[in-house]
Protein backbone atom coordinates (compact mmCIF):
# COMPACT_ATOMS: atom_id res chain seq x y z
CA UNK A 1 0.00 0.00 0.00
CA UNK A 2 1.08 3.56 -0.63
CA UNK A 3 2.01 5.68 2.41
CA UNK A 4 -1.00 7.91 1.81
CA UNK A 5 -3.37 4.93 1.87
CA UNK A 6 -1.81 3.56 5.05
CA UNK A 7 -2.09 7.00 6.68
CA UNK A 8 -5.80 7.10 5.82
CA UNK A 9 -6.25 3.65 7.37
CA UNK A 10 -4.53 4.81 10.57
CA UNK A 11 -6.81 7.84 10.61
CA UNK A 12 -9.91 5.64 10.40
CA UNK A 13 -8.61 3.45 13.24
CA UNK A 14 -7.88 6.53 15.35
CA UNK A 15 -11.40 7.80 14.64
CA UNK A 16 -12.87 4.58 16.03
CA UNK A 17 -10.73 4.78 19.18
CA UNK A 18 -11.57 8.43 19.86
CA UNK A 19 -15.31 7.80 19.66
CA UNK A 20 -15.09 5.93 22.95
CA UNK A 21 -16.16 7.91 26.04
CA UNK A 22 -13.31 10.14 27.24
CA UNK A 23 -13.38 8.45 30.66
CA UNK A 24 -12.49 5.17 28.93
CA UNK A 25 -9.74 6.80 26.89
CA UNK A 26 -8.34 8.45 30.01
CA UNK A 27 -8.26 5.08 31.79
CA UNK A 28 -6.46 3.56 28.82
CA UNK A 29 -3.88 6.36 28.91
CA UNK A 30 -3.37 5.90 32.66
CA UNK A 31 -2.81 2.18 32.10
CA UNK A 32 -0.18 2.94 29.45
CA UNK A 33 1.56 5.33 31.86
CA UNK A 34 1.51 2.65 34.58
CA UNK A 35 3.08 0.17 32.16
CA UNK A 36 5.81 2.68 31.22
CA UNK A 37 6.78 2.87 34.88
CA UNK A 38 6.38 -0.86 35.48
CA UNK A 39 8.68 -1.94 32.63
CA UNK A 40 10.88 1.17 32.84
CA UNK A 41 10.15 2.02 29.21
CA UNK A 42 12.07 4.63 27.25
CA UNK A 43 9.53 7.31 28.19
CA UNK A 44 10.04 6.51 31.86
CA UNK A 45 13.84 6.48 31.67
CA UNK A 46 14.14 9.73 29.71
CA UNK A 47 11.68 11.53 31.96
CA UNK A 48 13.48 10.36 35.08
CA UNK A 49 16.83 11.56 33.75
CA UNK A 50 15.43 14.91 32.66
CA UNK A 51 13.93 15.50 36.10
CA UNK A 52 17.23 14.56 37.76
CA UNK A 53 18.98 17.17 35.62
CA UNK A 54 16.42 19.97 35.89
CA UNK A 55 15.09 19.48 39.44
CA UNK A 56 18.21 18.34 41.35
CA UNK A 57 17.00 19.87 44.62
CA UNK A 58 13.77 17.86 44.74
CA UNK A 59 13.60 15.15 47.35
CA UNK A 60 13.63 11.67 45.75
CA UNK A 61 10.03 10.97 46.80
CA UNK A 62 8.83 14.28 45.34
CA UNK A 63 10.72 13.70 42.08
CA UNK A 64 9.26 10.20 41.86
CA UNK A 65 5.77 11.65 42.26
CA UNK A 66 6.43 14.22 39.52
CA UNK A 67 7.86 11.47 37.31
CA UNK A 68 4.59 9.52 37.55
CA UNK A 69 2.52 12.66 36.95
CA UNK A 70 4.51 13.53 33.82
CA UNK A 71 4.01 10.06 32.35
CA UNK A 72 0.30 10.07 33.11
CA UNK A 73 -0.11 13.50 31.51
CA UNK A 74 2.00 12.49 28.51
CA UNK A 75 -0.13 9.41 27.83
CA UNK A 76 -3.33 11.41 28.18
CA UNK A 77 -1.95 14.11 25.89
CA UNK A 78 -1.35 11.51 23.18
CA UNK A 79 -4.98 10.39 23.25
CA UNK A 80 -6.19 13.99 23.52
CA UNK A 81 -4.26 14.75 20.36
CA UNK A 82 -5.79 11.83 18.48
CA UNK A 83 -9.21 13.05 19.62
CA UNK A 84 -8.53 16.61 18.43
CA UNK A 85 -7.16 15.39 15.11
CA UNK A 86 -10.22 13.22 14.40
CA UNK A 87 -12.87 15.79 15.34
CA UNK A 88 -13.87 19.03 13.67
CA UNK A 89 -11.52 21.86 14.74
CA UNK A 90 -14.31 24.42 15.15
CA UNK A 91 -16.20 21.98 17.40
CA UNK A 92 -13.03 21.29 19.39
CA UNK A 93 -12.52 25.00 20.03
CA UNK A 94 -16.15 25.57 20.99
CA UNK A 95 -16.30 22.60 23.39
CA UNK A 96 -12.84 22.30 24.83
CA UNK A 97 -11.20 25.73 24.81
CA UNK A 98 -12.95 26.97 27.95
CA UNK A 99 -10.85 30.10 28.56
CA UNK A 100 -9.09 32.54 26.22
CA UNK A 101 -6.46 34.88 27.61
CA UNK A 102 -4.66 37.22 25.23
CA UNK A 103 -6.64 36.41 22.08
CA UNK A 104 -7.00 40.14 21.35
CA UNK A 105 -3.23 40.49 21.62
CA UNK A 106 -2.74 37.97 18.83
CA UNK A 107 -5.46 39.48 16.65
CA UNK A 108 -3.97 42.96 17.02
CA UNK A 109 -0.47 41.72 16.17
CA UNK A 110 -1.80 39.98 13.06
CA UNK A 111 -3.79 43.06 12.02
CA UNK A 112 -0.68 45.25 12.28
CA UNK A 113 0.69 43.70 9.10
CA UNK A 114 4.19 43.32 10.57
CA UNK A 115 3.98 39.55 10.79
CA UNK A 116 3.63 37.36 13.89
CA UNK A 117 5.96 34.67 15.23
CA UNK A 118 4.14 32.39 17.68
CA UNK A 119 6.59 30.66 20.01
CA UNK A 120 4.74 27.60 21.31
CA UNK A 121 6.59 25.25 23.69
CA UNK A 122 5.67 21.59 24.03
CA UNK A 123 3.36 22.34 26.91
CA UNK A 124 -0.29 21.45 27.46
CA UNK A 125 -1.75 20.57 24.08
CA UNK A 126 -0.04 22.31 21.19
CA UNK A 127 -2.27 20.65 18.59
CA UNK A 128 -5.30 22.48 19.99
CA UNK A 129 -3.22 25.65 19.77
CA UNK A 130 -2.57 24.90 16.09
CA UNK A 131 -6.32 24.62 15.52
CA UNK A 132 -6.92 27.91 17.32
CA UNK A 133 -4.25 29.68 15.25
CA UNK A 134 -5.84 28.39 12.05
CA UNK A 135 -9.20 29.71 13.22
CA UNK A 136 -7.75 33.25 13.29
CA UNK A 137 -6.36 33.11 9.75
CA UNK A 138 -3.63 31.47 7.64
CA UNK A 139 -0.61 30.19 9.57
CA UNK A 140 2.61 28.47 8.57
CA UNK A 141 3.57 25.79 11.08
CA UNK A 142 7.15 24.55 11.23
CA UNK A 143 7.47 20.83 11.91
CA UNK A 144 10.13 18.14 11.94
CA UNK A 145 8.98 15.50 9.42
CA UNK A 146 9.00 11.90 10.69
CA UNK A 147 11.53 9.58 9.07
CA UNK A 148 8.71 7.21 8.13
CA UNK A 149 6.81 8.53 5.08
CA UNK A 150 3.59 7.10 6.50
CA UNK A 151 4.01 9.28 9.56
CA UNK A 152 4.55 12.33 7.39
CA UNK A 153 1.45 11.58 5.33
CA UNK A 154 -0.52 11.13 8.55
CA UNK A 155 0.56 14.56 9.82
CA UNK A 156 -0.37 16.14 6.51
CA UNK A 157 -3.79 14.54 6.82
CA UNK A 158 -4.60 15.41 10.43
CA UNK A 159 -3.07 18.90 10.53
CA UNK A 160 -4.09 19.98 7.06
CA UNK A 161 -6.71 22.59 6.39
CA UNK A 162 -7.47 25.70 4.39
CA UNK A 163 -5.51 27.93 6.78
CA UNK A 164 -2.65 25.60 7.68
CA UNK A 165 0.60 25.43 5.77
CA UNK A 166 3.07 22.89 7.10
CA UNK A 167 6.70 23.86 6.57
CA UNK A 168 9.33 21.16 6.93
CA UNK A 169 12.14 22.15 9.31
CA UNK A 170 14.79 21.95 6.60
CA UNK A 171 17.02 24.36 4.66
CA UNK A 172 14.34 25.96 2.43
CA UNK A 173 12.08 26.53 5.47
CA UNK A 174 13.86 29.74 6.47
CA UNK A 175 13.23 31.38 3.10
CA UNK A 176 9.56 30.35 3.21
CA UNK A 177 9.13 31.77 6.71
CA UNK A 178 10.81 35.05 5.80
CA UNK A 179 8.34 35.46 2.95
CA UNK A 180 5.35 34.65 5.18
CA UNK A 181 6.43 37.25 7.74
CA UNK A 182 7.37 39.89 5.19
CA UNK A 183 3.87 39.51 3.77
CA UNK A 184 2.41 40.16 7.24
CA UNK A 185 1.47 36.55 7.93
CA UNK A 186 1.81 34.30 10.96
CA UNK A 187 4.10 31.39 11.69
CA UNK A 188 4.09 28.94 14.59
CA UNK A 189 7.36 27.49 15.89
CA UNK A 190 7.93 24.83 18.55
CA UNK A 191 11.17 26.24 19.97
CA UNK A 192 12.30 23.66 22.51
CA UNK A 193 13.63 20.83 20.41
CA UNK A 194 17.35 20.36 20.00
CA UNK A 195 18.55 21.80 16.68
CA UNK A 196 21.45 20.47 14.67
CA UNK A 197 24.95 21.63 15.55
CA UNK A 198 25.46 24.95 13.82
CA UNK A 199 21.78 25.90 14.02
CA UNK A 200 21.83 26.89 17.66
CA UNK A 201 23.83 28.03 20.67
CA UNK A 202 24.19 26.65 24.19
CA UNK A 203 22.27 28.57 26.87
CA UNK A 204 20.80 27.55 30.25
CA UNK A 205 17.50 25.71 30.43
CA UNK A 206 16.49 24.79 33.98
CA UNK A 207 20.12 25.42 34.88
CA UNK A 208 21.47 22.96 32.30
CA UNK A 209 23.28 24.07 29.15
CA UNK A 210 21.02 23.16 26.21
CA UNK A 211 21.57 23.66 22.50
CA UNK A 212 18.84 26.16 21.60
CA UNK A 213 17.65 27.26 18.16
CA UNK A 214 18.57 30.66 16.71
CA UNK A 215 15.85 30.54 14.05
CA UNK A 216 13.40 32.63 16.07
CA UNK A 217 15.80 35.50 16.70
CA UNK A 218 16.97 35.52 13.06
CA UNK A 219 13.40 35.78 11.85
CA UNK A 220 12.46 38.41 14.44
CA UNK A 221 15.55 40.55 13.92
CA UNK A 222 15.37 40.61 10.13
CA UNK A 223 11.61 41.01 9.69
CA UNK A 224 10.55 43.10 12.69
CA UNK A 225 7.69 40.66 13.29
CA UNK A 226 5.92 40.57 16.66
CA UNK A 227 6.97 37.60 18.80
CA UNK A 228 4.36 36.08 21.10
CA UNK A 229 4.33 33.11 23.45
CA UNK A 230 1.20 30.96 23.20
CA UNK A 231 0.01 27.72 24.76
CA UNK A 232 -3.14 25.75 25.57
CA UNK A 233 -2.97 24.70 29.21
CA UNK A 234 -4.96 21.79 30.57
CA UNK A 235 -7.37 23.02 33.27
CA UNK A 236 -9.39 19.90 33.98
CA UNK A 237 -9.48 16.13 33.45
CA UNK A 238 -12.18 16.21 30.78
CA UNK A 239 -10.60 17.83 27.72
CA UNK A 240 -10.75 21.34 29.14
CA UNK A 241 -8.11 23.90 28.18
CA UNK A 242 -7.24 27.56 28.61
CA UNK A 243 -5.55 29.54 25.84
CA UNK A 244 -2.77 31.91 26.86
CA UNK A 245 -1.08 34.46 24.60
CA UNK A 246 1.62 36.72 26.04
CA UNK A 247 4.29 39.06 24.65
CA UNK A 248 7.75 37.53 24.37
CA UNK A 249 10.84 39.30 25.66
CA UNK A 250 12.12 41.94 23.19
CA UNK A 251 15.56 40.38 23.67
CA UNK A 252 14.45 37.45 21.51
CA UNK A 253 15.12 39.75 18.53
CA UNK A 254 18.59 40.73 19.79
CA UNK A 255 21.32 40.44 17.12
CA UNK A 256 23.53 38.62 19.63
CA UNK A 257 22.44 34.96 19.33
CA UNK A 258 23.44 34.21 22.94
CA UNK A 259 21.31 37.06 24.30
CA UNK A 260 18.38 36.10 22.07
CA UNK A 261 18.54 32.37 22.76
CA UNK A 262 18.85 32.98 26.50
CA UNK A 263 15.67 35.07 26.40
CA UNK A 264 13.91 32.40 24.36
CA UNK A 265 14.98 29.65 26.76
CA UNK A 266 13.93 31.68 29.81
CA UNK A 267 10.48 32.21 28.30
CA UNK A 268 10.05 28.50 27.63
CA UNK A 269 11.19 27.63 31.15
CA UNK A 270 8.74 30.09 32.70
CA UNK A 271 5.86 28.41 30.87
CA UNK A 272 7.05 24.90 31.75
CA UNK A 273 7.28 25.84 35.43
CA UNK A 274 3.58 26.76 35.53
CA UNK A 275 2.78 23.05 35.79
CA UNK A 276 5.84 20.85 35.17
CA UNK A 277 3.68 17.76 34.60
CA UNK A 278 2.27 19.36 31.42
CA UNK A 279 5.69 19.82 29.82
CA UNK A 280 7.21 17.28 27.41
CA UNK A 281 9.88 15.68 29.58
CA UNK A 282 9.96 12.47 27.51
CA UNK A 283 12.16 14.23 24.93
CA UNK A 284 15.97 13.94 25.07
CA UNK A 285 16.67 17.66 25.32
CA UNK A 286 20.29 17.50 26.46
CA UNK A 287 22.03 14.89 24.29
CA UNK A 288 24.47 17.36 22.68
CA UNK A 289 26.89 18.95 25.14
CA UNK A 290 28.94 22.17 24.87
CA UNK A 291 32.21 21.71 22.95
CA UNK A 292 35.17 21.38 25.26
CA UNK A 293 33.00 20.86 28.33
CA UNK A 294 34.06 17.27 28.80
CA UNK A 295 30.41 16.36 29.34
CA UNK A 296 28.85 13.27 27.80
CA UNK A 297 25.35 12.46 26.63
CA UNK A 298 23.52 12.17 29.98
CA UNK A 299 21.03 9.67 28.58
CA UNK A 300 23.76 7.30 27.42
CA UNK A 301 25.73 7.34 30.66
CA UNK A 302 22.94 7.37 33.21
CA UNK A 303 21.98 4.23 35.05
CA UNK A 304 18.28 3.87 35.64
CA UNK A 305 17.30 1.47 38.41
CA UNK A 306 13.96 -0.25 38.23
Amino acid sequence: MKPQSIAKLYYRLASVLTRLPWSWQRSLADTVAWLWVRIDARESRVTRRNLELTYPALAPAERSRLHREVLRTTARQALETLYLWTHDPSTNLARHLRERHGQDLYDAALASGKGVIVVAPHYGNWELLNQWLASRGPVAIVYAPPENPVGDEFLQLVRGGDNVRQVRAEGPAVRQLFKVLKDGGATGILPDQQPKNGDGVFVPFFGVQALTMTLVNRLAERTGATVLHAWCERIGPDLAFALHVEPASPQIADPDPLVAASALSAGIEAIARRDPAQYQWTYKRFTLRPPGSGEHDPYATAKHPH
